[in-house]
């Protein structure tokens, strides 16, 4: 089933494919977020969105050495940094530079306009705390990744609404590469995270880990399951699905369907499915678990981390509903100390995240040996297992290692390390939001109807509010029921 058509316009043969093009411009990046360790900060210029009211003062520098630039000049640098490199990319696969970076400029100018729209207050503030910061009596608590939904939607009125501008661009509509980038300076921001939470009583800790392959394995056998048996999805359809509905839906998605050489366009079909699932868990979620476990907040709080699917909706989730919890309790007299229930979610997430890398490996194995086998029985040799296995999950096993090992020495530490990890994970959240943007360009809405989307959308629904996140709250209950946070003072 073909549900996305994408342009493929190369005129040369490319001179390296995509997954090492990815693995190599996301270690690039990290490396160059690193080097702020010695004392000069050579990315910091990148520029980030805060959530704004008044616009004037949205965009502003990452790192305070480059603030001489402003908002202003921190975006144009941006610009023209992510223009040349990816220029230089597209030349490198074998792309017709002339029409690619004209698209490529328009592009990032879009997507970023859809990001800075999608951070206003009204949409992305979400605790009472940020409502009563900016002085609001509403918003639709979106977080800041509301915005890539706007990217998504702006970019299918584009495909669907102005279908000539929407075949000039496509030379610059390259999702998989995009989100493959971003899903390499993913490791570094899960190895810091991680090593933050490690502080956790290591009780707490063990019922995490314990949880999620509990959890995790059950999810994707009945996901897959679900996918082939009751909607009839061929493989290429199911793992993707199952992936990304279990762990941390995007990178999983794009990762699983590397490893058994699905179409890109697949998984990245299934991650915009996610994300918008992900901010309709994160309006949901916390006030379920206000109202019904209020008194087992730990057991809340493992609940967010295994049912919101993406890393941002899923920490925000936990924010808002430690927030709640904790309302709640105080008003009876109970004080929890703050930050574990957001750290329990945080931790919960962090170690589904890891498994990511294991898990495409896995797949690859089976696909090369049991589902796609030699037409003579042989087993596979390990080469050609490494053919089908997705080398940027090499740059994402880097920097979790580069970054995890940093983050507990003790001449760096997490204290220390963490604001160029972040300004690493700025670069990330750029390359996500051209992801978006991308498979909306890239997909016509009247197409994906009539082939399948609403039957891939149905998935997705049977299997997240049937069952995944009611196992997950059982799973969470089996494993963290009665474990209490400490009381404040």
């Amino acid at each position: 089933m073909s549900v996305v058509s994408t342009a493929d316009t190369r005129i040369a043969s490319p001179r390296l494919n995509e997954d090492w093009l990815a693995a190599i411009l996301g270690l690039v990046i990290f490396a160059a977020a690193l080097v702020g360790l010695s004392g000069t900060d050579l990315a910091g210029w990148v520029v980030s969105t805060s959530v704004w009211t008044d616009p004037t003062v949205a965009l502003a520098p990452f790192a305070k050495a480059w603030a001489g630039l402003g908002g202003p000049g921190a975006a144009a640098a941006t610009f023209v940094a992510f223009l040349i490199v990816l220029s230089f990319v597209a030349w490198v696969a074998g792309r017709d530079i002339a029409r690619f970076v004209p698209a490529v400029a328009v592009v990032l100018v879009i997507a970023y306009a859809s990001w800075f729209v999608g951070s206003w207050a009204n949409f992305a503030a979400v605790t009472p705390a940020d409502l009563s910061k900016f002085g609001l009596s509403w918003s639709l608590k979106l977080t800041n990744e509301g915005g890539f939904i706007v990217a998504l939607i702006v970019g299918l009125i584009i495909s669907n609404i102005f279908p000539k501008f929407a075949d000039w661009l496509k030379e610059a509509i390259l999702p998989e590469l995009y989100v493959k980038i971003a899903i390499v300076l993913i490791g570094g921001f899960v190895a810091v995270t991680a090593a933050g939470q490690l502080s956790l009583a290591s009780s707490i800790l063990l019922r995490g880990v314990a949880a999620i392959i509990e959890a995790y394995l059950i999810y994707w056998a009945v996901v897959y399951w679900v996918a082939r048996n009751w909607f009839g999805f061929k493989r290429e359809w199911a793992v993707p699905l199952a992936s990304g509905i279990s762990i941390c839906g995007v990178a999983a998605a794009i990762s699983t369907g590397g490893a058994i050489r699905a179409r890109p366009q697949v998984a990245v079909l299934v991650s915009s499915l996610v994300v918008v699932f992900a901010v309709i868990e994160l309006l949901i979620i916390p006030w379920l678990a206000q109202t019904f476990l209020w008194n087992e907040p730990l057991v809340a709080a493992a609940w967010v981390g295994l049912a919101v699917k993406t890393d941002g909706a899923a920490v925000a989730a936990g924010g808002i509903t430690e927030a709640l919890i904790n309302a709640k309790n105080a008003a009876v007299g109970i004080k929890y100390d703050p930050n574990w229930i957001l750290g329990t979610t945080a931790t919960v997430k962090v170690f589904i995240d890891i498994f990511i890398g294991v898990w495409a490996f896995l797949l690859a194995w089976i696909w090369t040996n049991h589902v796609e086998p030699k037409a003579d029985g042989s087993r596979a040799t390990a080469g050609e297992i490494w053919q089908r296995f997705p080398k940027f999950i090499i740059g994402f096993v880097i920097t979790f290692v580069v970054g995890l090992a940093l983050a507990l020495s003790p001449e760096v530490g997490v204290a220390k390390l963490k604001p160029f990890i972040s300004e690493a994970n700025t670069f990330r959240v750029i390359f996500f939001i051209l992801t978006f943007f991308s498979i909306g360009v890239a997909s016509n809405f009247r197409v994906l109807w009539r082939e399948g989307l609403a039957k891939l959308v149905a998935v997705y629904v049977v299997s997240l509010f049937g069952f995944v996140i009611w196992v997950g709250l059982l799973i969470s209950w089996l494993f963290f029921a009665g474990v209490k946070p400490p009381l404040a003072g």
